[in-house]
């Protein structure tokens, strides 16, 4: 067998050196006494600190929360059994979190104990895989109310003329209570029609999505009792799309509205607009979309709702229908986009996506 060259040698020294740089993994080493030593490139995007910022910091003091136990790395460097953790939430110090999977295994540098720790975000999978899921969820829920509706509805209609017909034979004392059941058989119809959602498809046409935010800005500061700020942050460059006005107008109304009703006065939100690349839509890749931003600073949405928030009854206040936000989503969803929520103390943001170009133009 040929020896290795010192050419061959300097070589694999020198992808050695380099290698490390060009990951996507962020890569964190420590030392003994689990004091950061070295990060590459990748760790401190994960990280959005510098490596001069990153060097000594024991690593414990980088989190808010500890992804890891101090335990568990000091018997590592005792054994030299490496360990992984799927789907990991580290929480830093401004209460974001992101999701990843680590490794830790033990190495040598200059004849000392370093452990390495790799750092793979996950954040877009498990996002992609967790919407793919509330979205057939919602769509079965939304199948299943439109079958009971549609099953209410019928009986309603026969108890209403039955109770007309019977108004008829009776005196003006009896009629009351007809009048009662026509009342409320007129209330629950109204009800059921709104579990129904929209039923007539969206009238199309070119012109800038702005207007449909100008729009929301001027109702809701015509009625708007605690004097909240509307603050407006537009993206001029964004060309004109194809959507309806008034269905979009109210998908857009009905999320601010919600925000009006639950953050204090001391608050603010802020529709904002910008163009964004290759997000992914119900399953497609779209290649350009506009999005649309609704944001507040308020207490943030429960976490036991996040997860069916769209679905139709589920609210956030106690005499809320739980209807709005699930006729906000069947609105965009007509429209080919996607109504997303992120939400925490402080910050919640819905998010609406819609395609800035024809469907079979956009699938990458």
């Amino acid at each position: 067998m040929s020896s290795i060259s010192t050419r061959d040698q300097q070589l694999k020294l020198h992808y050695q050196q380099k290698l490390p740089n060009q990951m996507v993994t962020a890569l964190v080493v420590l030392d003994s006494k689990l004091t950061i030593q070295y990060v590459n490139p990748a760790a401190e995007a994960l990280l959005i600190k510098s490596f001069n910022k990153l060097y000594n910091l024991p690593i414990t003091t980088v989190f808010y929360n500890s992804p890891i136990k101090k335990e568990r790395l000091e018997q590592l460097l005792t054994s030299g059994q490496e360990f992984s953790d799927s789907d990991v939430t580290i929480e830093f110090f401004d209460h974001s979190r992101i999701t990843v999977e680590i490794t830790a295994s033990s190495v040598e540098f200059s004849k000392q104990p370093h452990i390495i720790l790799e750092f793979k975000q996950i954040d877009q999978q498990k996002k992609m895989s967790i919407e793919a899921f509330q979205h057939q969820q919602w769509e079965s829920s939304r199948d299943l109310i439109r079958g009971l509706a549609h099953e209410i509805k019928n009986p309603l209609g026969g108890l209403r003329g039955a109770a007309q017909l019977l108004s008829k034979e009776l005196t003006k004392e009896q009629q009351e209570y007809t009048e009662i059941i026509i009342e409320q058989a007129d209330r629950l119809t109204n009800l059921v029609d709104k579990l129904l959602g929209p039923n007539q498809l969206p009238q199309m046409a070119e012109q800038n999505i702005h207007i449909v935010l100008e729009k929301v800005y001027k109702l809701i500061n015509f009625n708007n009792p605690k004097k909240i700020k509307i603050i407006r942050d537009y993206d001029p460059s964004i060309p004109e799309i194809s959507f309806d006005q008034d269905k979009l107008q109210q998908a857009v109304l009905n999320i601010v509205n919600n925000a009006v009703q639950i953050i204090d006065e001391h608050c603010n939100i802020t529709l904002k607009t910008r163009a964004a690349s290759n997000k992914t839509i119900n399953g497609r890749r779209i290649k350009l979309c506009v999005q649309i931003s609704i944001i507040d600073n308020g207490p943030g949405i429960p976490k036991k709702i996040q997860d069916t928030l769209f679905y139709p009854m589920v609210s956030a206040r106690d005499n809320g229908t739980g209807l709005g936000l699930s006729i906000s989503q069947t609105l965009v969803q007509q429209h080919k986009g996607k109504l997303s929520c992120y939400s925490r103390p402080g910050h919640t943001e819905f998010l609406i996506l819609l395609p800035l170009q024809e469907e079979n133009n956009n699938e990458c």
